[in-house]
């Protein structure tokens, strides 16, 4: 009974999938939409987490084919990295990497197969 069942399901589901045919269309636009509608934008966000020490940010603006934008990270060796950049036509993405302040290292490192795992403490307010 069962295997009849399922025979006839088969049957039926293979009879409805042949009624309905599928066609692929391409996607029809003209090129005048895109001639009218340029990229403009601002944003900007930052990051800044004391407990981690975490410090992060961008922001960038466009208007049309002008690009311009700036993004810094705090570095663990305590310099401030940002990359200030622009969209120069065929030129491309062009770049200028500062730092700001001066490495420090610790006196001695441990390596990391060495450190033992320890859960956070929990905190109770």
């Amino acid at each position: 009974m069962n295997a009849k069942f399922f025979l006839l399901l088969a049957v039926v589901s293979a009879a409805s999938a042949q009624r309905r045919p599928y066609a692929y269309n391409a996607p029809r636009f003209s090129d005048e939409s895109f001639e009218s509608s340029e990229a403009k934008y601002d944003f900007q966000w930052a990051v800044s987490d004391d407990s981690s020490s975490n410090e992060f940010g961008h922001q960038e603006a466009r208007d049309g084919d002008d690009t311009r934008g700036s993004y810094y990270v705090q570095l663990p060796d305590g310099r401030l990295q940002t990359v200030k950049y622009f969209v120069d036509g065929d030129s491309g993405y062009v770049a200028e990497v500062s730092y700001e302040g001066e490495a420090r290292y610790p006196d001695s490192y441990e390596s990391f197969e060495s450190r033992e795992y320890r859960p956070p403490r929990p905190l109770y307010g």
